[in-house]
């Protein structure tokens, strides 16, 4: 089937990734409709790790050889491809971490808080960017507020006004809801926290992904995502912020290669993005996600984001077909991305995904890290579905088939 914004070159894409050619017990293909949990690796990725590890392996910025000098280049060769992908205006502002739940953490742990600040989050975050701040707030006696969520799944900005004020240090918002799929007004956000002063985070590792992310257009202070979720490995992830910023904050580890000099008494450390990256950092997983952004780069994410639309619109379409199940979020496809969470009514989560997955379909069940979002909707898990550049349209039909068949398997209805 062909849907108006498919990636023209799909099938060839799907040949890209080797787990998609699976078949899985039961003799059933794979579909995998778990990528907002993490993405397949394409071969260009695999081959670009594999070759670091055989002929380039040596430790970076230490080894006075030809390897540890090919090791380094790899590696700051990825923060130049990372800085490319996300329009950073100085490769020195890209920062490496091990995921996005770390750089958020970097963050809520050297921006600076203190009695009478207040710190806003939204009640739709990942729980990296809803307890990470929570300790930062009582570690420093800040407030911490939060914006709600419509019926719809947007966010509830009527007391925007009341909640970001004079003394807001920190406006910290994901781009895209990992559970109710929603995209959030993110230069709106931005403005509104500049306008009091405050610092703008934005989590966006669900929308690097599929959403051009350009942090100069966007004009965010601080902006995080992770590898694994855009065709790179686990282990990795970024932390963009605007570099004077980050020369600002106090280092988040000690160790080596974050210093200027150590003496017994004190030392000085290194400018960023050196101050946050202590020890010897993930070498081989940088070079993987710059292949991935590589790869991301030249089908372009304009495609990817339209490939996703469609997908997402006929995903839509097809699960009203299925008695009893009711999709979390918006209900437009333009209004969200790729990651759909739903109901099934008389059927827990774990039992849909136990037949899916009979069935050869990965989805996920649970809360999705995101249980202040499920409890605004008053229930205690979802099933989640999402798509990526190479889910099909059949793929979509494969899972409302399967939640058709679970429907008779549990006799609702």
């Amino acid at each position: 089937m062909t849907l108006p914004g498919l990636l023209p070159e799909l099938e060839v894409i799907r040949k890209d990734f080797p787990i998609l050619e699976r078949t899985l017990a039961g003799g059933f293909p794979l579909v995998y409709l778990d990528s907002a949990n993490t993405s397949q690796k394409p071969q260009v990725v695999i081959d670009t790790m594999v070759d670091h590890l055989e002929r380039h392996n040596a430790n970076i910025a230490r080894a006075m050889h030809q390897l540890g000098a090919e090791s380094t280049e790899a590696f700051e060769d990825a923060r130049d491809k990372v800085a490319s992908f996300l329009n950073a205006a100085s490769r020195n502002e890209v920062v490496f971490t091990k995921n996005a739940t770390e750089a958020l953490n970097l963050l809520a742990r050297t921006i600076e808080l203190g009695p009478g600040d207040n710190v806003v989050i939204t009640e739709m975050e990942h729980h990296s960017n809803i307890v990470s701040w929570q300790l930062a707030c009582e570690r420093s006696g800040a407030e911490l507020r939060w914006f709600g969520i419509t019926d719809d799944g947007h966010l509830d900005l009527t007391n925007a006004d009341q909640l970001v004020d004079e003394h807001t240090k920190v406006v910290a918002f994901t781009w895209v809801s990992n559970m109710l799929g929603t995209i959030n007004p993110v230069v709106d956000l931005v403005v509104r926290a500049r306008a009091h002063g405050a610092l703008s985070v934005i989590d966006a590792s669900q929308a690097a992904p599929q959403l051009p992310v350009d942090v100069q257009e966007v004009g965010c202070d601080f902006l995080v995502f992770t590898g694994h979720k855009v065709c790179g490995p686990t282990g990795i992830g970024v932390l963009w912020g605007r570099e004077a910023l980050l020369n600002e904050l106090p280092p988040f580890h000690g160790g080596g290669e974050m210093i200027e000099t150590v003496t017994m008494a004190r030392s000085t450390y290194a400018k960023a993005p050196h101050r946050f990256e202590a020890g010897t950092p993930p070498i081989v997983e940088a070079v993987g996600l710059g292949a991935a952004v590589d790869y991301l780069a030249h089908i372009g994410l304009d495609a990817v984001h339209a490939h996703e639309q469609a997908v997402t619109a006929y995903a839509l379409e097809g699960l009203q077909t299925v008695p009893g199940l009711t999709v979390l979020g918006p209900l437009t496809a333009s209004e969200r991305g790729g990651a759909i969470a739903f109901e099934l009514e008389e059927v827990h989560p774990h039992d849909i995904a136990q037949v899916l997955d009979s069935r050869g379909i990965a989805v996920r069940a649970g809360h999705h890290c995101a249980k202040p979002a499920h409890a605004r909707f008053g229930v205690q898990a979802s099933t989640r579905m999402s798509s990526y550049l190479y889910t099909t349209p059949a793929e979509i039909d494969a899972l409302v088939e399967g939640l058709h068949h679970t429907r008779s398997y549990f006799k609702v209805g």
